[in-house]
């Protein structure tokens, strides 16, 4: 099923890009990234089954209402669900409280979720003339979610080149992979990123749990540049040495 939402605006730009909109706090600074560059942003946001999907799309669209996209399409990709092996897609599986130290790959992997998305990311571009696609993956992500490296992007982009039309020009852009969380909510709290409409807990769609790996990186680098998350928490741990 897919849904594509319009925007009004008359103002277009020379350049567009498909920004892959979660709903988190990695892909607004990513949306927001891909504006100040100068991109019409054309939002897609994936629904798969997850625990939280409502609270992500909610967040998603106002994300896309606020940066004034030129479209919202969403798309309902069950297929991951079906797959399973994750926990965030199976009901059956317990999501972990964060292990920050561990270099084990967590249980909210989704096995090789990044290809399916950015694969409908490229054929969504293509057909809307785009020139980009961004993602907001990041290094604190590589030891955990092996399709978040920066070679798995630079593969994705060589496939990209031979699988689509001869004058097609399409480039992966996952513009904080060589940032941590900290560097990313710095970066975002610059470009005044609205945190307030974004989600990132594995668990609850309201409060977010404050315990979960997601939660507690997210609260971690806020933590860390002296700034208050500003989504509502059931805890709110401390995860600095401070």
């Amino acid at each position: 099923m897919t849904e594509t939402t319009h925007s009004t605006t008359d103002e277009p730009t020379d350049k567009r890009a498909v920004v892959l909109l979660s709903g988190g706090m990695d892909s607004a600074t990513a949306a927001v990234e891909a504006r100040e560059r100068g991109y019409e942003i054309y939002a897609l946001h994936t629904s798969y089954g997850q625990r939280t999907e409502d609270r992500e799309l909610e967040c998603a669209r106002r994300l896309a209402d606020e940066l004034d996209a030129a479209e919202f399409l969403r798309i309902e990709t069950g297929h991951l669900a079906e797959i399973g092996a994750s926990s965030l897609t199976d009901d059956e599986m317990t999501v972990d409280d964060a292990d920050m130290e561990s270099d084990e790959i967590p249980t909210s992997y989704v096995p090789f979720r990044n290809a399916n998305l950015l694969s409908m990311a490229v054929s969504y571009a293509e057909a809307n003339d785009c020139e980009a696609v961004f993602i907001g993956a990041h290094s604190e992500d590589f030891s955990g979610y092996p399709d978040c490296r920066p070679e798995f992007f630079d593969a994705f982009e060589r496939v990209v080149d031979v699988g689509t039309k001869p004058d097609t020009e399409i480039t992966i852009e996952a513009p904080f992979v060589e940032y941590s969380k900290t560097d990313i909510a710095e970066h975002g709290v610059d470009l005044e990123v609205p945190y307030e409409h974004t989600w990132s807990c594995y668990r609850e769609n309201e409060p977010a749990c404050g315990t979960c790996d997601s939660c507690a990186f997210r609260l971690q680098a806020f933590q860390n540049i002296g700034v208050r998350d500003p989504i509502e928490y059931a805890e709110r741990p401390s995860y600095t040495d401070a």
